[in-house]
């Protein structure tokens, strides 16, 4: 197992069984994540990626800005709302519902910073429903941007990009947060853009390794099994 001994222990999973509603996912899960680590988590879909960064998120809910695969956005409502929403727990009712009603300059300023970023600004006004997968995606990161938490759990925050745009948008996340963890399904990009490298096979961590030691070749055992 890698893990970062000159840094601050944040996650430690030993002879952990995870799942849920009485099925187990993943078996003997042992893991240590330090901060400032820059991780991707990789296998095939259904390997149980996302119930281990559930997991994670769960045991420290107030420091990490989660960004699910499924967006759980309001289609009704702007980008401008569904992003604030990444803050509503920071502020009291009555300003909350004054935003929505009445978006105020000093919070529609902070979200234009986020979204510049992420290269939608002119959609900040445009309800969900009328933006594309790749756009929703983006108002996805952006609202979990807005936590402004130090560890940043993503799953599979670039999947409507391709690579370079999906670097950039990782390195963008990077920049702004301790501590990273995502699920990628591009093996290059988790190569290219973070330093550990934590493979799932059969139910179980099958690899876990800094990224430097790794190619695209070996890693690709994690997916024969599913594929065949």
């Amino acid at each position: 197992m890698t893990s970062s001994s000159s840094s601050t222990r944040l996650f430690h999973l030993e002879n952990c069984l995870l799942g849920y509603a009485n099925e187990s996912v993943l078996l003997d899960v042992n893991l240590t994540i330090g901060s400032g680590e820059r991780i991707a988590l990789i296998g095939p879909s259904g390997s149980g990626k996302s119930t281990l960064l559930r997991h994670l998120q769960g045991l420290l809910p107030d420091v990490v800005a989660y960004c699910p695969q499924h967006h759980g956005l309001v289609p009704m409502l702007s980008t401008f709302h569904n992003i604030f929403m990444g803050q509503l727990a920071n502020h009291p009712f009555w300003y909350n519902l004054l935003n929505l009603i009445r978006p105020q300059k000093k919070e529609i300023e902070a979200i234009s910073l986020v979204t510049e970023k992420l290269q939608f600004t002119s959609k900040l006004f445009t309800s969900i429903d009328q933006l594309s997968g790749g756009q929703q995606q983006r108002v996805n990161i952006a609202r979990a941007l807005f936590q402004n938490r130090s560890i940043f759990i993503g799953d599979e925050p670039t999947s409507s990009t391709d690579i370079y745009q999906g670097q950039d948008i990782i390195s963008l996340i990077g920049e702004q947060h301790e501590t990273v963890i995502f699920a990628l399904h591009d093996i290059e990009l988790a190569l290219n853009s973070c330093q550990r490298i934590i493979g799932i096979k059969d139910r179980r961590i099958a690899i876990d390794a800094p990224s430097h030691t790794l190619t695209v070749e070996s890693l690709s055992h994690l997916y024969q099994s599913h594929n065949q």
